[in-house]
């Protein structure tokens, strides 16, 4: 029997699901896609939120030669991780995972500067948790002030 299914997500688009009870600690999928130069895949349609980078400018690009994977929404709440490991990324569960529980993982997207509210908006999280930080961004620690 297969671990997961993607199907309609209620975060966004697609989504993948657990079939059946998944462990703490499992290696679930690897990330696949094509490895292209970062700059080859800004200007493409697809959301570079899906975009791996791995090594030396290179990211994986899902759309040419992915899988499932690229399905796994975000959240800021996740039942799983992404696991950079050689060069290659995995997705495993980080706690117990039930039987139609959205897989997800913490996408912390960063940027080459201190995120505006535009980007912040721009990167808008509709995961729906309690700790729902409002956006698919890795937000800067916030500084500590002077007395």
């Amino acid at each position: 029997m297969r671990r997961f299914s993607v199907r309609s997500s209620t975060i966004h688009g697609k989504g993948v699901y657990a079939r059946q009870r998944l462990a703490k600690g499992l290696r679930l999928i690897e990330y696949k896609g094509a490895r292209r130069p970062w700059g080859d895949c800004k200007d493409e349609k697809e959301s570079v939120t899906y975009l791996f980078d791995v090594e030396d400018g290179l990211v994986i690009d899902p759309w040419i030669r992915g899988n499932s994977a690229k399905y796994i929404n975000h959240s800021c709440a996740p039942n799983c991780e992404a696991v950079l490991e050689e060069g290659r990324v995995y997705i495993e569960s980080i706690r117990e995972i039930q039987p139609d529980d959205e897989l997800t993982y913490d996408y912390s997207l960063t940027l080459e500067r201190r995120p505006t509210k535009e980007d912040i908006a721009r990167h808008a999280c509709r995961c729906r948790s309690r700790r729902c930080r409002g956006t698919l961004l890795a937000l800067p620690k916030p500084r500590k002030r002077r007395r």
